[in-house]
């Protein structure tokens, strides 16, 4: 079987360029866009019935984000010290409310990708913000939701740069990569019902496509779509790793997508505002965030706390 290669139409959001954009994320329930620009402190929501743009400055800069159950509109937000809760308001500075500081490995440290499991379980990587260190300080944490209270237990280490957090349809397989240039592989986990890692194996070896691994989305046929950083395309491969379709984006840099929109048939991708090429001048789009239209659907994005139920 060969790969469909598509060049699809796209829109651009009315945003500025992100340095780093970064964690797109769909809200079923208020349909709207969240995603983040890491290194510009700044928190965006889009909402396309009014077609306007809202931002947020933040205190720490936010790795990426995730649904909450606990209220209305709010967020998980994996930042540098720690896991905190955010209620955006308009018009009102952000007040992150903390659930779970992290102890990091050493200096200049910062949560990276992460989103919650198909049962409310709230997962993240952290990394050492210098990927020139390639220092394998990276932590996979998962963050519970018990009577207790949240719990962050770390679940894998040696990371040098975690990216790439997926978790199949019907929750029993989870994907994680390492998109730092001296790795460059996604795995794939069974997941057991207490949340699990098993049988790591290797899922796609990047160095055998173009690109690096970047952050990811499964579609509802379970098939994992995967930003090839540096590449400036989007590949997806089926549950056993074979590469069927290759999306063309127009910026070097894309950095994670996710699926949205009334009948989460669009495809949203971030990106970063640099060039593959050294000394090479960005595409104009770089740092813009995209809606592309494949007429693909996903899967809605679980909220933490929130166990089966839909967000």
């Amino acid at each position: 079987m060969g790969v469909t290669v598509l060049r699809p139409d796209y829109a651009v959001l009315p945003a500025p360029a992100c340095t780093v954009g970064e964690s797109p994320l769909w809200s079923v329930a208020d349909q709207c866009l969240w995603w983040v620009d890491i290194e510009g402190q700044l928190l965006y929501r889009w909402r396309p019935q009014a077609g306007q743009v809202d931002c947020w400055t933040s205190p720490e800069r936010i790795g990426c984000v995730a649904l909450y159950a606990g209220g209305q509109g709010g967020l998980i937000a994996a930042m540098e010290s720690g896991l905190f809760v955010l209620m955006p308001v308009l018009g009102q500075p952000l007040a992150p409310r903390l659930l779970a500081s992290i102890s990091h490995g050493q200096d200049g440290m910062r949560c990276n990708d992460g989103r919650c499991d198909r049962a409310g379980r709230f997962w993240v990587s952290t990394m050492v913000r210098d990927m020139g260190l390639a220092a394998p300080q990276g932590v996979l944490y998962r963050l519970d939701d018990v009577p207790q209270g949240p719990v962050l237990r770390p679940r894998l280490d040696g990371l040098i740069t975690g990216n790439g957090l997926a978790f199949s349809p019907n929750g029993k397989l989870a994907y994680l990569s390492d998109s730092h240039p001296q790795v460059q592989q996604i795995w794939q986990f069974d997941v057991d019902v207490a949340g699990g890692l098993h049988n790591r194996r290797s899922f796609v070896d990047m160095h055998q496509h173009p690109g690096r691994p970047d952050g990811a989305a499964v579609d509802q046929d379970g098939c994992y779509w995967v930003c090839a950083n540096d590449a400036g395309l989007l590949l997806r491969f089926t549950p056993h790793g074979v590469l069927d379709m290759q999306v063309q984006v127009p910026m070097d840099k894309p950095s994670m997508c996710a699926f949205g929109g009334a009948r989460l048939d669009q495809l949203f991708v971030t990106s970063i505002c640099a060039s593959a090429q050294p000394g090479a001048r960005p595409h104009a789009l770089a740092g813009h965030t995209l809606c592309l239209e494949l007429g693909i659907a996903g899967l809605p994005e679980r909220a933490f706390g929130a166990g089966s139920g839909l967000a």
